[in-house]
């Protein structure tokens, strides 16, 4: 497994688990003697993941060839997905005082379960009547990805719809986690930057301070 590790990101440890989570999702059901181990299927997907390089350019360092790369990545990335909702969940595994608590440790802004923002996900440019929506205020085509992370930097919720031209403040008013925090689901507030309006439950920063707290 040694050759396939490299450029991929992650260390041996990291790389047995994840063969564990996804094995029984990948493995092939063939006796084939070229058929992929779940290792290499693995470290093939998370080279292309952590690269960005393009499959032709993942199948040379692996000598594979273009179709099969394709359908590894696209094997592991669904298994992933299907395991998604266990690993990313608002607001997660821990008690919202101990969110808070952390938060309050990094800066001593209190009652925070939460930070959200959107970073743009570069995408090729999707053919049809709805290319244009694709593109970006940088002028490039992407996905507008929504995601909230807690004080470790652990995200805990995703929403990954939305094209990149629509604004962070729109996705955001549309996301299942907007209705529950406005409905009072959650007793907490989240922090956002200034492309957000300011709400109850939504805190953003004060345009011109005159102090430093």
């Amino acid at each position: 497994m040694t050759i396939y590790m490299k450029d991929t990101g992650f260390s041996a440890d990291g790389i047995r688990y994840l063969c564990r989570l996804l094995g029984s999702r990948i493995k092939h059901r063939t006796a084939r003697s070229h058929a992929l181990s779940v290792e290499q299927m693995v470290c093939v997907a998370l080279r292309f993941f952590a690269s960005g390089a393009f499959l032709y350019s993942v199948g040379d360092a692996e000598q594979l060839n273009k179709a099969t790369i394709c359908r590894t990545i696209r094997s592991v990335c669904l298994a992933i997905k299907a395991l998604a909702d266990v690993f990313i969940s608002f607001p997660g595994h821990r008690r919202l005082c101990d969110m808070k608590e952390e938060f309050y440790r990094i800066a001593g802004f209190p009652n925070v379960i939460g930070a959200v923002d959107c970073t743009h996900i570069r995408i090729k440019a999707p053919s049809g009547a709805h290319e244009a929506d694709f593109v970006n205020r940088k002028s490039f085509h992407s996905i507008n990805v929504q995601m909230v992370c807690n004080a470790d930097c652990v995200i805990s919720n995703v929403v990954a719809k939305w094209p990149g031209s629509v604004h962070d403040s729109r996705i955001f008013r549309a996301s299942e986690i907007y209705q529950c925090l406005s409905q009072g689901e959650f007793s907490g507030v989240l922090l956002g930057d200034r492309g957000y309006g300011c709400q109850p439950f939504l805190l953003t920063p004060f345009t011109d301070p005159q102090e430093a707290q």
